[in-house]
């Protein structure tokens, strides 16, 4: 009889990650269940062993098909213990949420590029939100346009081993390559699913197939943006040097990704081929636009402004709450930028003096000020002055 699937993560994804991730029917092309995903039937033996293995309060993603939508319910806490929070640079507590989130199960491309601008991007399959933006400027200036990199030396954001660190209301989320899931899913021997996007398509770790048409041995994919050349032409000044998001250009070919980190190969789970996004140790990191369309559930978890986080689900027939959707489109090859343009109007935004538009994730994300938790004592927001965690150039 036709099954629907779901996925529970620490108990088959990461607990028996050897041993389940090598089984033979996890290779499908959506149909089929993936990495911790299992049929929906009354509870086996097998089961009840896996709830003595597994304390309740960890079991904290739960990934559920029905119908054509991937349905998600998580708490935001890790299975592997999270550095430690507060910590010097980070003065947040962790505290768990109510995560409920859809995403398409087959998501189609657009044929060009949705910008995330300050949403979060996906979902790991540890219920830990991929959210790499920052609030923090230069200057504290959050108008100036110059928007500081979590992984740049420039930052003290207190990140974790696990390049994730915790927003003022408690949200634990990734900067970076989540290396204690990576490690769980199969590290550095095959390509690994380790979630899924806002949009629907899987991401994976940063090692793929050499060639994507085939298994075949496997290495590290290189993202293709890379670092300016010459002087910035406002703001902190100096040379360019990876520091701000806006450092960073898009240039075609440069790499084995495409502008959202993405390509279409196969992988152990979709052994046909499937779109799909990867984590790179170098910029974005964590794709800063999707291919696909983006479930409104994602963008309402910031939308609240704080508390308690939740992607409120909707019947598929309400109106899109965002009126304003960010597109990505390239322009010419010359200078390989990406334009942000507002799908009502086409209009160019954001626009630094002398400089095009800054890649996906160039606009002021939501967010409260410094270490993301509000500006520091004598800082306005959108204005300058006050302490920052993020300082030089």
């Amino acid at each position: 009889m036709p099954l629907t699937k779901a996925l529970s993560g620490p108990v088959a994804g990461l607990l028996f990650a050897g041993t389940v991730l090598s089984h033979p029917a996890l290779a499908h092309d959506g149909d089929h269940p993936i990495a911790g995903e299992h049929d929906i039937e009354p509870a086996s033996y097998t089961d009840e062993f896996l709830k003595l293995l597994v304390p309740e309060a960890e079991a904290a993603a739960d990934f559920t098909v029905k119908g054509s939508y991937r349905y998600i319910s998580a708490n935001g806490y890790p299975y592997k213990a999270p550095g430690k929070f507060p910590n010097s640079g980070n003065p947040h507590t962790i505290s768990r949420k109510n995560y409920q989130l859809k995403v398409p199960v087959n998501p189609t491309q657009n044929g060009r590029a949705t910008s995330a601008n300050g949403t979060p991007f996906g979902i790991a399959l540890n219920g830990v939100l991929f959210d790499p933006a920052t609030a923090e400027f230069w200057q504290n200036n959050r108008s100036s346009g110059w928007n500081y990199e979590a992984n740049s030396k420039a930052c003290k954001l207190g990140l974790d081993t696990y390049n994730a660190h915790v927003q003022p209301d408690g949200t634990y989320h990734y900067h970076g390559v989540p290396t204690g899931l990576l490690a769980s899913a199969g590290g550095k021997s095959t390509p690994a699913l380790i979630g899924y996007a806002a949009d629907g398509f899987p991401i994976y770790g940063p090692y793929g197939y050499s060639n994507p048409k085939a298994k075949s041995s496997i290495r590290k994919l290189n993202s293709s943006y890379r670092v300016k050349g010459g002087t910035r032409p406002s703001g902190p000044g100096g040379k360019y040097n990876g520091t701000f998001t806006q450092d960073w250009t898009y240039v075609a070919g440069s790499g084995d990704l495409d502008q959202c980190n993405g390509r279409f190969a196969v992988t152990p789970e979709y052994p046909n081929g499937t779109y799909h996004y990867v984590l790179t140790d170098s910029f974005p990191h964590i794709p800063r636009c999707w291919m696909g369309s983006p479930d409104q559930s994602f963008a309402r978890l910031k939308a609240r402004g704080g508390g308690q986080r939740r992607g409120d689900l909707q019947d598929d027939m309400t109106p899109d709450l965002e009126t304003t959707v960010m597109t990505a489109d390239l322009i010419s090859e010359e200078t390989a930028d990406l334009i942000l343009a507002q799908s009502s109007g086409g209009r160019e935004r954001f626009l630094l003096p002398g400089q095009h538009p800054p890649p996906p994730g160039g606009r002021p994300p939501q967010g409260f000020g410094p270490r993301e938790g509000g500006p520091q004592a004598g800082g306005r927001p959108g204005g300058s002055g006050g302490r920052s965690p993020c300082s030089g150039s």
